[in-house]
């Protein structure tokens, strides 16, 4: 029993040390794909940054000015903004919002309080705003003033409520 304990004792370790060996192939192949895929990654996103810098990455300019931005398409969508510096030029896409209100400029944000009690000889509600945010250096108002016309009020003509029987 002795000759067949320690023919299985070697067995086993035999077997476990192939086991082992094929452990650790396996281990440097993943290893060896890991590494491979973040450099990829990596690179990927070395790359992307790079596309998004464009002019930013070579230029010195600080001062900056930027136009209004212009619609592709009819007066509200996505468009394009030329900024210049110097003798650069470069040119930003911008989106112009659909609801915006020409008067003030897409570039000019206001935070407005509630509107106020109809005036009935205008015709008119009014409510201001205060600056609240100028986008690409924009020349904006501090203040606005707005108007809307007043909701028409429903009056309701007094008489016969339905169709009833008549005694």
């Amino acid at each position: 029993m002795l000759i067949s304990e320690t023919l299985g004792a070697r067995s086993s370790f035999v077997r476990n040390a192939i086991y082992c060996a094929k452990m650790r192939g396996m281990l440097s192949v993943v290893l060896v794909v890991v590494v491979a895929l973040m450099m990829v990654t990596a690179e990927a996103g070395r790359g992307k940054k790079e596309r998004g810098k464009g002019a930013k990455a070579t230029s010195d300019c600080t001062e900056w000015t930027y136009g209004n931005c212009v619609p592709n398409n009819g007066d509200c969508g996505l468009g394009v903004r030329e900024g210049t510096c110097n003798d650069q030029t470069k040119k930003l896409k911008c989106k112009v919002p659909c609801n915006w209100k020409k008067e003030f400029g897409a570039d000019c944000k206001y935070k407005f309080g509630s509107w106020g009690e109809c005036d009935m000889t205008t015709g008119l509600k009014t409510r201001s705003g205060t600056l609240k945010k100028a986008l690409y250096n924009a020349q904006c108002q501090t203040t606005r003033s707005v108007t809307k016309p007043c909701p028409k009020t429903k009056t309701k003509a007094k008489g016969k409520k339905g169709k009833g029987k008549e005694h």
